[in-house]
């Protein structure tokens, strides 16, 4: 049985939500990953009348595998072990789009009925990274405890939240203590799934939870989503002068010898440029 490194004795919940924690559908694809390994089933379902603006979230329609015509609506399901035990248990949906206090508090009662005493969020983010160097993933705890067994950091970030900050403070109030895990995903390719963020946010997931992911095609699905990338890129020449500026701001960051200032130095150096090809009514993939 798959279990948890470091979160107690109960169970360790993974949890990714579809939407704007999900950048190139990288943190989804990887929970659905370990629910998929695992043979989870769904133990408990959230009703999604109280939480989804069905304008905002439409439901979908399917055919199923004789062909009749099915609604699919957006929801939130809590999945675990079949057997009911103690073990990996996996949370996987959509974002809601209201009463999110009530929605938080409502998914606690459950982890706390399902005996879950730790979680790990997996989030994906769009940034200023090439899509040609490794996935930068960032893993950070609001729990001490956490901090000092995995030789985490604690988050700095001041801003918008989306529903795993939501989710985590309502958990660490409850006394379920939870790390997260960022990816970044190269914001020029926003539009397509990431395969090489999924890939990155199961390796570190490793770190924290006893459980060795099957890869499947992933990695060849990952050379293959980069070899597009780089075939666009080769055909546009304002995209690839881009991405070289980004690959040298990311190796200068990665260089043994980088300090910060100078690190800091190269970054005011990129954003001159950037602001220079704007300035003399030249265009390219900015941000």
């Amino acid at each position: 049985m798959a279990e948890a490194a470091g979160f107690g004795t109960g169970s360790t919940l993974v949890v990714a939500f579809e939407g704007w924690n999900d950048a190139g559908d990288a943190a989804s694809n990887a929970a659905r990953m370990v629910r998929d390994q695992l043979e989870l089933v769904a133990i408990s379902d959230l009703e999604p009348e109280d939480y989804f603006d069905y304008q905002f979230n439409r439901p979908t329609s399917v055919l199923d595998e004789d062909g009749n015509r099915t609604l699919e609506w957006p929801g939130v399901t809590l999945y675990g072990p079949v057997d009911g035990g103690t073990g990996i248990h996996v949370l996987l949906g959509t974002e809601p789009s209201r009463g999110w206090r009530t929605f938080a508090g409502e998914l606690v009662d459950a982890f706390l009925a399902a005996d879950i005493t730790g979680i790990v969020f997996l989030g994906a983010m769009l940034a200023d990274v090439p899509h040609t160097r490794p996935i930068s993933v960032f893993a950070s705890s609001e729990s001490g405890e956490l901090r000092d067994r995995f030789e985490l950091e604690k988050s700095t970030y001041e801003g918008p939240v989306g529903i795993l900050s939501v989710l985590g403070d309502a958990a660490q109030k409850a006394g379920i203590p939870s790390l997260s895990i960022w990816a970044s995903v190269p914001h020029y390719v926003h539009n397509a799934p990431s395969p090489k963020a999924t890939l990155a946010l199961i390796e570190r997931l490793e770190e924290f939870v006893e459980l060795e992911v099957d890869r499947g095609t992933l990695i060849e699905e990952s050379t293959a989503w980069e070899d597009g990338i780089n075939a666009l890129a080769s055909d546009d020449d304002d995209m690839a002068a881009y991405i070289t500026q980004l690959e040298q701001a990311r190796d200068t960051v990665d260089a043994p010898e980088a300090s910060g200032d100078a690190i800091a130095e190269e970054f005011e150096r990129y954003l001159r440029r950037r602001d220079g090809r704007a300035g003399d009514g030249n265009t390219g993939p900015r941000r």
